[in-house]
């Protein structure tokens, strides 16, 4: 079955958040799986100068008011870099050289001042054009069977290939749309419809418009065969007023077309028993690396060395999302019990001034890196006991995989992808086995503040500790099973 992945970043060249994980895996998988998988990329520089191979597919007349547009096929890069972040094979990728649109700096999606390019409608309609382009067999010698659209940037695909369907009067591939974060919407204004080349009738209720604008995530949601998010959970979650994010009657009327699939973790590159990025390695049956890890990163960062209380740690970006005000009001009860905290992200100013004025009041207890550290997020798991997700709402989540992955206990609020994959500590499910971490309901202190002292309380008991540890690590997140999900549903809609 020949796929077409359609999306914005992949790892490891262009990373802003999960999805380039995603779509860093996720096609290799299906390869393993038999699928002929590829993905379709912008030209951002970081993806133009970083495929290898490139060979010029087609030269394209003038688009979305610019010149100069070209598509290009190349691979993936064996191997991301001389430290040990091993991308597991090489696939094929399609980008898109665009230079007026995509040869930016910085943030691919936004400016300096982290303002959204104004011109981003024109920016990620051409990707999804592209996409259907494809499909329609620009590239002679590969047509993709399904096109796979990932978030609103790759909204337009579905409905560019169903206005092509329309042209043409027969079906040239399956449309498949994952919902990766639905409050993310790619809304525009109504008058720049008529520069987006669709058919008049796809501006309206029954098409792209969403309360007087065009919404590009609307546009995937109602045009794709199939729907799909990153959790079972957030699939149920967003059919509901509460985190519907005003598209819950449509995805409810779907019912039926969506559905969830969790994600997975690439073992290639997230995994303790390989990976080059940490000071010392370990598995399930040899914890002593774990200690080294920790006892590295408490020098590194000028944090107390110390073992009798848990270092808890957030790899994140700092939104209100995330929930992580809960946190900072939540940090006297952790450094009053002697715990540590180590933050990595960037984001909301408030919550980075926050933050960073507690690492000042506590330097040996609170740690703060502002920014994103690729190698840094590895050592940062690797060292902590307690990972912490205490988000308002969660698609699926990666970090709390990635904790278990390495023994680092998750501190979850029971939403989204987060209830999927982390099972409580309590009496019951620790008799049963079960127990992977600490979970809670509430979004406010008190529940937070529950879940923290049950951490505290458990890693005095040390056997019970190593008990949960190695059940979480025991757990099974892989991409093969996502990527035969993602098969079956295939098979339901190609042509």
């Amino acid at each position: 079955m020949r796929v077409l992945h359609v999306c914005t970043e992949i790892f490891p060249l262009l990373k802003t958040g999960g999805l380039a994980d995603v779509v860093g895996a996720l096609p290799e998988a299906q390869k393993r799986a038999g699928c002929d998988a590829r993905v379709l990329v912008p030209g951002f520089p970081a993806l133009r100068s970083g495929i290898l191979d490139q060979t010029l597919v087609a030269e394209l007349a003038p688009a979305f008011g610019v010149h100069g547009i070209r598509l290009y096929r190349g691979v993936l890069p064996a191997s991301a870099n001389d430290v040990g972040l091993v991308q597991a094979g090489s696939e094929y990728v399609y980008v898109i050289d665009a230079p007026a649109l995509y040869d930016r700096p910085g943030n691919p999606y936004s400016d300096a001042d982290n303002h959204a390019y104004p011109d981003n409608y024109r920016r990620f309609a051409l990707l999804g054009w592209m996409a259907a382009r494809l499909a329609e067999g620009l590239d002679s010698t590969w047509r993709p069977q399904i096109v796979h659209g990932h978030d609103w940037h790759a909204g337009l695909a579905p409905a560019y290939l169903r206005a092509a369907e329309e042209a043409s009067g027969y079906k040239l591939a399956g449309s498949v749309f994952t919902v990766h974060n639905l409050a993310y919407q790619g809304n525009f204004p109504q008058q720049v419809f008529h520069e987006l080349g669709l058919p008049a009738h796809f501006y309206g209720i029954n098409g792209i418009e969403f309360h007087g604008q065009c919404s590009f995530l609307k546009s995937g949601l109602f045009y794709a065969d199939k729907l799909t998010t990153v959790s079972p959970t957030y699939a149920h979650e967003i059919q509901g007023s509460e985190q519907g994010c005003g598209f819950d009657g449509l995805l409810h009327s779907r019912e039926n077309d969506l559905i969830g699939i969790l994600n997975g973790v690439d073992a290639a590159v997230w995994n303790p028993v390989t990976d080059k990025l940490i000071p010392a390695l370990f598995d399930a049956a040899a914890m002593a690396g774990k200690l080294t890890c920790k006892t590295a990163l408490q020098n590194e960062f000028g944090l107390a060395v110390q073992n009798d209380a848990p270092l808890f740690c957030i790899v994140s970006r700092l939104t209100e999302q995330k929930g992580l005000h809960l946190i900072v009001a939540a940090l006297p009860e952790i450094i009053q019990r002697g715990g540590q905290l180590i933050v990595l992200g960037s984001g909301d100013a408030s919550l980075e001034a926050a933050f960073q004025a507690a690492a000042l009041a506590h330097p040996h207890a609170v740690a703060v890196h502002i920014g994103y550290d690729e190698h840094l997020s590895h050592r940062i798991i690797a060292a902590s006991d307690v990972i912490m997700v205490p988000s308002r709402f969660e698609p699926c989540g990666l970090t709390q995989l990635y904790g278990l992955a390495y023994g680092t206990l998750p501190l979850v609020r029971q939403v989204g992808g987060l209830a999927d994959t982390v099972t409580d500590c309590s009496l019951e499910n620790m008799a049963d086995g079960m127990a992977t971490g600490f979970v809670f309901n509430s979004f406010d202190t008190t529940g937070i503040c529950a879940a923290l002292r049950r951490a505290f309380a458990l890693y005095k008991r040390k056997s019970d500790w190593k008990q949960v540890q190695k059940f979480g690590m025991q757990q099974q997140f892989s991409w093969d099973a996502a990527a035969m999900q993602f098969t079956t549903l295939y098979e339901q809609i190609t042509p």
